[in-house]
């Protein structure tokens, strides 16, 4: 066995239709498909393939059931710890997509990685998980 991609992650919300929304509105993702679990949630897809699976992080016990324990939140607004840093994506559109952030006064850090002119946008999304988003060199 190898891994082959990143398939999902689970972000645990602490405001599922602020999360939800900044997903959608900041980076493009879409709403779709998501099986009938007994918890709130949502489906967040990049083109056809959900990436991003959203679920309260507090206050559902369906989500706790459906885990048999207690879903942990950790972010970088809590102090809590985590092992996950950041996620990362590659994307094209630069330049679209700080307009975007801009025009919803979104924070963000721009990085372009030394010798390899790979371009970095690094934002947070309403949870505090650190998003790392990639262009490659020969992008716009």
């Amino acid at each position: 066995m190898a891994i082959q991609q990143l398939e999902h992650i689970l972000v645990l919300a602490q405001d599922l239709e602020e999360t939800k929304n900044f997903y959608v509105d900041a980076l493009g993702l879409h709403v779709g498909d998501r099986p009938p679990f007994k918890f709130a949630g949502y489906w967040l897809y990049l083109g056809d393939t959900p990436v991003i699976h959203l679920a309260l992080a507090e206050g559902d016990p369906a989500l706790q059931e459906y885990f048999d324990e207690a879903p942990q939140v950790s972010n970088a607004y809590t102090g809590a710890q985590s092992a996950v840093e950041h996620i990362a994506f590659t994307a094209t559109g630069h330049d679209e997509l700080v307009a975007r952030l801009e025009h919803l006064n979104v924070p963000y850090k721009k990085i372009t990685v030394p010798l390899a002119g790979v371009r970095q946008i690094f934002v947070h999304d309403p949870n505090g998980l650190k998003l790392e988003i990639n262009f490659a060199a020969a992008s716009e």
